[in-house]
């Protein structure tokens, strides 16, 4: 079966995480890269692959049955909304719009037709991801009454040399890191019903916000306490501690997430489940014992899913929706932190 030839749309710093995971899936392959700069067509050149400056220029060129689509958020929807309507398969980096408005408008694009879909929420591809939604569907914390996620990422000032990322509604702590941990708090427990948020860019000045804080409930019950900063510094966070991109983070022994349920706990990424040998009782001791799981590189297993996608079918892992779902949740602390009231969702 020949390769699935895949475009990969903008070559910054997740873009060109696809572009080098491309090349260790089997059954795809790189066809082209489309970036409005410089750096875009060095990279091409570098790996034999034409370059384009733009999408128009792109579908002209041909060559290609596929597209990863990871340039700047706020582009996201037009660019995905082209190609879903050429009939082009499309894998989406997170958020899938800027906005739930347009978000929505993608998502109506997309069930009108049987084009694949699929949003770029790679954890959920991670063996430890897998083990611990099997041991939390399995009731193996029983019913969740709290988490605590942190996420301390100390982004230097260069970061922000990339205008998107301080502009509002476009870029933000928010949209490109807290809705990771959006995703796997639904991932995990089901749909978020109310959220209470705070944010602020007190440390940084930026348009956007720097640290966030939010309370948020669940449908099914029970609460998590989510805190996230680009401006504080701390080994607390799933990119610092998970060790699934090694290449871009060192990996520090420590956890980034907790839940507590009515029978035990579970932290991450450690996947240390504890359990009490009799019934609950804050009174004995609880025992910790990892559980197990395979090592797999989430990139590779996100693209290998996306190519079955394209050549038997079936449900995304990550489908549009949940990328609206999450938008919802991201806005919502927006406005809570705006309105210093609850927000239902």
């Amino acid at each position: 079966m020949a390769d699935i030839r895949v475009a990969v749309i903008g070559a910054g710093i997740i873009g060109r995480t696809h572009i080098e995971t491309l090349e260790r899936v089997p059954g795809m392959r790189l066809a082209a890269i489309v970036e409005p700069s410089a750096a875009g067509a060095e990279i091409a050149a570098a790996r034999g692959v034409p370059h384009f400056a733009a999408l128009d220029d792109l579908r002209a060129g041909g060559g290609f049955e596929a597209a990863v689509v990871a340039s700047p958020n706020h582009t996201h929807v037009a660019i995905a909304r082209e190609l879903i309507e050429a009939g082009i398969p499309v894998l989406l980096e997170k958020p899938v719009a800027a906005t739930v408005e347009t978000g929505l408008e993608l998502l109506k694009v997309v069930g009108n037709g049987d084009v694949p879909l699929l949003v770029g929420h790679h954890r959920r591809h991670n063996p430890i991801i897998k083990a611990a939604k099997k041991a939390i569907g399995d009731g193996a914390i029983g019913s969740l009454v709290m988490a605590n996620v942190s996420c301390a990422l100390m982004k230097p000032p260069a970061y922000f040399d990339v205008p998107w990322r301080s502009r509002a509604g476009q870029g933000g702590v928010l949209h490109i890191n807290l809705i990771h941990e959006v995703d796997l708090l639904r991932h995990f427990f089901g749909e978020i019903a109310s959220v209470r948020g705070v944010a602020s860019n007190a440390v940084r000045g930026l348009e956007v916000e720097d640290t966030a804080a939010a309370i948020v409930t669940f449908r099914s019950g029970g609460m998590a306490a989510l805190a996230i900063s680009d401006a504080a510094a701390g080994p607390w966070a799933w990119d610092l501690t998970c060790g699934e991109n090694p290449g871009r983070f060192p990996v520090h022994d420590t956890i980034a997430h907790v839940y507590a349920g009515s029978k035990g706990g579970l932290s991450l990424p450690d996947l240390k489940l504890w359990t009490y040998s009799g019934a609950p009782d804050w009174t004995r001791k609880m025992e910790g014992a990892p559980l197990a799981a395979a090592h797999a590189d989430p990139y590779v297993a996100q693209l290998e899913h996306f190519g079955d996608l394209i050549r038997n079918g079936g449900e995304p892992l990550v489908s549009c929706e949940d990328g609206v779902r999450n938008m919802q949740v991201i806005e919502a602390i927006i406005e809570s932190s705006a309105s210093g009231r609850e927000v239902r969702l």
